[in-house]
């Protein structure tokens, strides 16, 4: 088994609705069991501002999928969910970003790990924190770039995920 961390983040609808439902899709996946989630943070849109703010979270499941596998179940999660692509930083009614994987690097058209700009962002930082309060995961050290970057912009929230168990029909 092997760890890897999927980030998701939502401004449309029921946003506390959609992580739970993207959450209950993952929990859903063969050979993917969600294991820990962070808390539930409010953050302000980046790059295209004038949106809804987001919630975002993380979180770190055990699989025996490949990370480009993950990656397309993530995507197949968003396209059922309705998630259309229409400008960068856009609107979305869901994001699912695979950050990191176990014993994992690439870069690749398709996909790198660890995710290229997870680093700069603190509304993916601050979740990983929960899980990972050293501010190392997987090899990775934030800790400081966390620090550097601060917590504008992020707020948590009175939310809470529910983590499904596997297979768990809710």
């Amino acid at each position: 088994m092997n760890k890897a961390v999927i980030a998701l983040g939502t401004n449309m609808g029921d946003k506390i609705g959609n992580l739970n439902l993207a959450l209950r899709a993952i929990s859903r996946l063969p050979n993917v069991r969600i294991i820990a989630g962070s808390k539930v943070y409010e953050t302000d849109p980046v790059g295209l501002t004038k949106q809804s703010n987001f919630y975002n979270a993380v979180v770190l499941v055990e699989t025996t999928v490949s990370p480009l596998n993950l990656l397309g179940s993530c995507l197949g999660i968003e396209a059922a969910m309705g998630r259309i692509r229409r400008e960068e930083n856009g609107p979305r009614i869901i994001d699912l970003d695979l950050l990191l994987y176990e014993n994992y690097k690439c870069e690749s058209f398709e996909l790198t790990l660890p995710h290229p700009r997870m680093l700069e962002r603190s509304f993916v930082l601050k979740p990983l924190s929960d899980i990972f309060p050293s501010g190392r995961a997987m090899g990775l050290q934030f800790s400081v770039q966390l620090k550097e970057l601060g917590e504008k912009g992020v707020r948590i929230t009175d939310y809470e995920l529910i983590i499904p168990e596997q297979g768990e029909m809710l």
